[in-house]
């Protein structure tokens, strides 16, 4: 091999995977047309086992087919590797696909990016931007549009009400989705060299997996809901279990334990429903015998 030639192979080497001749490039066209099958279709075959697995191939098939369609072994390894479970809020968290994607791009062209990595990104982030965007959309969103478009509503304007309503809301979470997805897929493409090479990625993904069991954790709290009647007879004194001892122990022990349940079930392998039935079970057994 000539000098030159050496020379161009180790500037080729050099190059950003995307700058090299052969690099397999998304356009915008590509991105922007997984948001629109994200936002349309991510609860499409919304399920207890997956969530929002599906809507999420769904959504990037267009992406897996332009950077793996050559390759039958890498076109399955994508589709499997986002079969794993995820949820999260479809508009702010979309941001998380929109990184994905970026990531996906850059596997294709050779960059050292596990399966690991990609999905331990997106179930790290998906908690805690689907605690925000809930937040914001039923918690702030919804309510600022229903006070000046009930109104409306309740004097009989269709068009100032219920239609006013629906176009604001629309156009407002779609906005902030299409913001999130493209700001993700821009991060994730430009930074994601200096993120592999450093300890950044860790340090996000260190945060982001202690931040989502916090949030879970927070929503058990809150919806979780079970106290027991019983009552102990100490003599003339009669104690109820629930305020007299189990809050003075720890506040909130049965929706924790309940919680825990579930979680031990599932990791046991026993499929939703299963869950589902056993806590059924223990709702009418323990109602029948005054327990809970």
């Amino acid at each position: 091999m000539s000098e030159e030639d050496k020379k161009e192979q180790l500037e080729e080497k050099e190059l950003p995977s995307e700058k090299k001749p052969n690099a397999k490039r998304l356009s915008k066209r590509d991105v922007v047309k997984a948001f629109w099958r994200w936002t349309f279709f991510s609860h499409a075959n919304y399920n207890y086992e997956r969530l929002q697995a599906t809507g999420v191939i769904h959504a990037l098939s267009p992406i897996f087919k332009k950077l793996y369609g050559d390759d039958e072994a890498e076109m399955k390894a994508a589709l499997l590797r986002h079969m794993q479970f995820f949820n999260t809020e479809p508009h702010f968290g979309g941001s998380i696909l929109g990184v994905t994607i970026a990531m996906e791009e850059q596997k294709a062209n050779g960059a050292p990016i596990t399966d690991e990595t990609i999905n331990g990104l997106k179930t790290g982030l998906m908690g805690p931007l689907a605690g925000i965007g809930d937040t914001l959309w039923q918690g702030t969103l919804i309510p600022i549009l229903l006070s000046f478009t009930i109104s409306f509503a309740a004097k009989g304007n269709i068009l100032m009400g219920p239609v006013l309503f629906a176009v604001l809301h629309l156009a407002i979470i779609w906005s902030i989705g299409y913001l999130a997805w493209m700001q993700g897929y821009n991060l994730g493409k430009e930074g994601i060299a200096k993120i592999l090479q450093g300890s950044l990625l860790p340090t996000v993904m260190t945060y982001a997996q202690t931040l989502g069991p916090i949030v879970i954790g927070a929503l058990s709290a809150t919806f979780v809901k079970i106290s027991t009647p019983a009552k102990l007879h100490l003599g003339k004194t009669v104690m109820k279990v629930q305020t007299g001892i189990l809050d003075k122990l720890v506040l909130g022990l049965l929706p924790m334990a309940v919680t825990l349940l579930t979680y031990y079930l599932l990791r046991k392998k026993f499929k939703p429903t299963t869950v589902l039935l056993i806590l059924v079970g223990i709702g009418v057994v323990g109602g029948l015998f005054w327990i809970i």
